[in-house]
């Protein structure tokens, strides 16, 4: 059974899919932090708890922002990978981070944000090419959905 949004608004329904403490910071994690594995995550400074963290990778694979691959050498372990749906909200995260920068006393710049300060467009555009599909021929199935 579909969950029911809490009204129609678009920011309604997106608050109903990143609107909680965890998803952007994954998200985050993944495109901004090379994060791959499930270790990688649990080692970020917010401290998310196993269970939280294990509820939110599924989550976002189930909601297509995420994609989970065995890794080959060690089959209990998954590698996780952004989405055109994850990709297309870099722009929404950098808004974030300006403004969290701009109003919040305690934010703190790190390398990578100082990369996005000094040329917002081009850190986007690098990420999205880090992550653009390899497999041509994927390309060619244009009727099925990009995420």
């Amino acid at each position: 059974m579909k969950k029911q949004s809490r009204s129609d608004c678009p920011i309604g329904v997106s608050l109903d899919i990143f609107g909680d403490r965890w998803t952007l910071l994954i998200l985050r994690d993944v495109l901004f932090a090379n994060k791959v594995k499930y270790q990688d995550f649990l080692q970020s400074r917010e401290g998310i708890s196993t269970n939280l963290l294990a509820q939110r990778l599924d989550f976002l694979v189930k909601n297509r922002f995420l994609i989970r691959s065995k890794d080959p050498s060690n089959k209990k372990q998954y590698f996780y990978a952004p989405t055109k749906k994850a990709l297309d909200l870099l722009p929404i995260m950098c808004h974030i981070i300006n403004w969290g920068l701009k109003y919040h006393p305690d934010a703190q710049t790190n390398p990578v944000v100082d990369k996005m300060l000094r040329n917002e467009k081009q850190f986007i555009e690098k990420i999205f090419h880090k992550f653009k599909p390899k497999n041509k021929k994927a390309k060619k199935h244009s009727g099925s959905r990009s995420n």
